[in-house]
């Protein structure tokens, strides 16, 4: 059974899809297999994996609103070892199209349960809000990971956060646990920063991951150009920091 992440925080901005993308490319260097499921409208998942989305016929929106066969949605990447599930901007209406569909917490699990291929790891990027679409990554999902940006307001919307995970746990999915918090646009120049990664290492001292991601520059550019950061600048401070991230996640 393949161990299946959803990278979520409602607010926008924190380093999600970053993290969602270049974590998962870290697992074939690390020998293991992995699937990517871009769960968000905007799709940045998708195109900053090289692929683009005006061209794709079928995407995660044809699997969890009209049911068809996630084997032949599924798609290579760039990378080696790879896979990705991709977005599309239809998916914007399906938290509306969800409302009237029977078992529409689950739609992302059976999906998810008819793979043919045995993935070690499933990594789920979830939308930047808590609506139906993150409901399904959160149910679909065993663990939570959990970017928090190093500036004003993080640990309100880890609050937040918190509080829709232990419904979901008491209703949905008993078994989703927090995979582990990971500081993101880490300036150690800034006071805030600092004061900011004490706060949630004082507050979930087991849950934060030791690795911070840096604000840098490279990681910001490699979208651009359709890559992940162990393609686009292996040597970057940020690359290094992802490869150390995705080795203490799988020590987890």
């Amino acid at each position: 059974m393949p161990r299946v992440y959803a990278v979520v925080n409602q607010k926008g901005g924190v380093g999600k899809t970053t993290t969602a993308i270049n974590v998962a490319a870290n697992l074939p260097q690390l020998g293991l297999s992995g699937l990517i499921v871009d769960m968000d409208p905007q799709g940045n998942t998708t195109s900053g994996l090289g692929i683009v989305r005006s061209e794709l016929s079928r995407s995660v929106y044809n699997v969890i609103i009209d049911g068809e066969d996630i084997n032949e949605i599924v798609r290579p990447t760039g990378v080696a070892g790879l896979d990705i599930l991709p977005s599309h901007r239809s998916l914007a209406g399906a938290e509306i199209e969800l409302i009237n569909l029977a078992r529409r917490e689950r739609r992302l699990l059976y999906a998810l349960e008819a793979l043919r291929v045995p993935y070690d790891y499933i990594i789920i990027d979830c939308p930047p809000s808590l609506g139906l679409l993150t409901v399904n990554c959160l149910v679909a999902a065993e663990y939570m990971l959990i970017p928090i940006q190093c500036e004003y307001y993080a640990l309100e919307g880890l609050g937040a956060l918190t509080h829709t995970t232990q419904l979901i746990q008491r209703e949905l999915n008993p078994r989703l646990k927090i995979g582990g918090i990971v500081l993101t646009l880490f300036d150690p120049r800034t006071t805030l920063a600092l004061q900011v990664a004490q706060q949630v290492r004082a507050q979930y001292p087991e849950k934060t991951f030791r690795t911070v991601i840096p604000r840098n520059v490279r990681l910001s550019e490699a979208p651009s150009h359709g890559m992940p950061i162990t393609q686009y600048d292996p040597t970057s401070r940020g690359a290094v920091a992802y490869e150390e991230l995705t080795k203490e996640l799988i020590a987890r």
